[in-house]
């Protein structure tokens, strides 16, 4: 069982949760020592044998082992360090061994720092998408950003407190100063500060990068019309392919989103002989 605790306020662990960590025969932690604060803060009494560390150096091992006991009818509890776990931790894996074994796996909800972050920051939230951690430097970390240049989502990252104003100057060098943020900072704590604004101003020292960070961005702008070059080599491409003027036209003007009576009559000044696009890569 996946069980959410606090992200912070000790106050915000439900009854249901304590319920969960009481009853459970053995409970699975990244972080012991946090989790045996939690369980003394909610009179939970867990012997030192039954809590056990599932982190990111040791979870393919201890995943088998927790599945084993699970098969032997031993009720197991997973907790992450603070939040709802299994999102951007160990218990993502664990649940997937579980079921893979056929066994069942239920959760009792808690508090989320993405979510919390996500729904006091001001920006849009009717459609949003969650990153995790962005890859920490090389290729992976360069492709995540230029895909978040052109994201039409609100966009939420965790990050940690030494990473923070690095991050936000790549963020604000891939998807613009002007791009709006806000960054949270140790939510449900004593505190607890939320920083609004423009990328660019983030970078010259809006936030406080201690404690605990939650970024959320805001989502980009409609991209804007193909123009005439962009349509010209798009039919190129198709009528390379071997497409005829007509069907290229048609699925040109479906993938670009511009009126199909525009692409057509670029396609007819396209000259029949043409192979590939112009050195100039003008429009023809």
């Amino acid at each position: 069982m996946l069980v959410g605790t606090p992200i912070g306020n000790l106050g915000d662990l439900a009854p249901r949760a304590v319920e969960a960590l009481a009853g459970a025969g053995m409970i699975a932690a990244e972080d012991t020592r946090r989790t045996r604060a939690l369980l003394s803060h909610a009179g939970v009494s867990l012997s030192s044998s039954r809590l056990v560390a599932l982190h990111g150096h040791n979870e393919a091992e201890m995943s088998a082992r927790l599945v084993g006991e699970m098969e032997g009818g031993v009720r197991v509890a997973y907790v992450t360090d603070a939040g709802m776990p299994g999102i951007s931790d160990p218990g993502e894996r664990l649940v997937r061994a579980a079921l893979d074994r056929g066994l069942p796996v239920a959760a009792v909800p808690g508090p989320s720092a993405a979510l919390t972050a996500l729904v006091i920051s001001g920006l849009p939230t009717s459609r949003f998408v969650f990153e995790g951690f962005l890859p920490r430097k090389g290729p992976e970390r360069a492709a995540r950003l230029v895909a978040l240049a052109t994201e039409e989502r609100t966009t939420v990252l965790f990050e940690s407190p030494r990473r923070l104003l690095a991050t936000l100057a790549d963020l604000a060098a891939a998807l613009g100063p002007d791009r709006p943020v806000a960054v949270a900072r140790e939510l449900t704590k004593v505190f607890e500060t939320v920083w609004r604004g423009p990328l660019g101003e983030a970078v010259a020292g809006g936030p406080d990068p201690r404690g605990e960070q939650v970024i959320v961005i805001g989502p980009a702008g409609p991209a804007p019309p193909a123009g005439d070059e962009q349509v010209v080599q798009a039919l190129y491409d198709e009528l390379n392919g071997g497409a005829t003027k007509r069907d290229a036209a048609a699925k040109v003007a479906r993938r670009l989103g511009v009126s199909r009576r525009r692409v057509y009559e670029l396609a007819t000044r396209i000259p029949a002989s043409a192979s590939r696009v112009p050195r100039s890569g003008g429009a023809v």
